[in-house]
């Protein structure tokens, strides 16, 4: 009876330290996964395995990387590049989020998700060099073949959430084909919360295709003695309405992140 009592005890003890990575996906009403690397300790922390290693498009998250294709070909000379807005400057036309179709630089583009900017500069890297540095750094598929310029949003180009993680590790150590002043730049510019206690680098995306909202948050956090990398994506049909898909991006993942003591 004592060794079944200490058995229940110890079982009770270990549960209330599990993570429990299926309720705040549940309390979105969305369907995703959340893939989290944690340093330290060499775990990886998965809510859906198979999910995670599914491949969709990117949509804003790749500005992360974009950022860096970007200073590395010379297309901009750091974040503080101006791109200019090639549309009417009657902001009245534009009724979604006006204020972002202006003249704008790259660090504010990346921080306020305008889509517009990224694809300009993407006009003047061209595929080519698009097709080079994501296969160095072994980012997506490496399916180009989209012909509309904004190819992370639509078409067969894809990544999972595994791949983003692998290649914020790999920004991390500093071991991309990208020089170590522009990685600097990029971790000042993905920079959404520093604490005395921690330090979160991210970005979100959303897009939309075959009558599907897609969307993610993707980052690391930084602490002194870890840092815990993730990607979270979640979608839902765009017939259904849910007014907090945007937020439950970040609610989910912040909700993990605490479980476990990153945050």
């Amino acid at each position: 009876m004592k060794i079944k009592l200490i058995i229940l005890l110890l079982c009770c003890s270990l549960s209330a330290f599990a993570q429990d990575l299926v309720t705040p996906f549940k309390d979105c009403n969305l369907t995703g996964s959340i893939t989290i690397y944690d340093y330290k300790n060499k775990k990886w922390i998965v809510s859906d395995n198979a999910d995670s290693r599914r491949e969709t498009q990117p949509a804003s998250t790749f500005k992360i990387i974009n950022l860096l294709i970007a200073l590395e070909t010379g297309t901009i000379a750091d974040e503080n590049a101006i791109v200019k807005w090639p549309g009417s400057t009657d902001t009245t036309l534009y009724g979604y989020r006006p204020e972002i179709y202006k003249d704008i630089s790259v660090k504010e583009a990346f921080e306020v998700s305008a889509g517009w900017a990224f694809v300009e500069l993407a006009k003047k890297i061209g595929r080519d060099k698009y097709a080079h540095y994501l296969k160095l750094a072994g980012y997506g598929n490496g399916n180009l073949s989209e012909k509309g310029a904004d190819f992370w949003n639509f078409g067969p180009f894809g990544v999972s959430p595994r791949n983003q993680v692998e290649f914020l590790i790999k920004v991390f150590e500093g071991k991309t084909p990208f020089s170590k002043r522009n990685v600097d730049i990029l971790k000042r510019v993905m920079i959404n919360e520093q604490t005395a206690d921690y330090t979160l680098r991210a970005k979100t995306g959303w897009t939309r295709v075959d009558g599907n909202d897609i969307g993610w948050w993707v980052g690391y956090v930084e602490r002194k003695e870890n840092t815990y990398f993730f990607a979270t994506r979640v979608t839902k049909k765009r017939s259904i309405v849910n007014a907090d898909f945007g937020n439950c991006r970040k609610t989910i993942t912040i909700n993990i992140l605490r479980q476990l003591g990153a945050m």
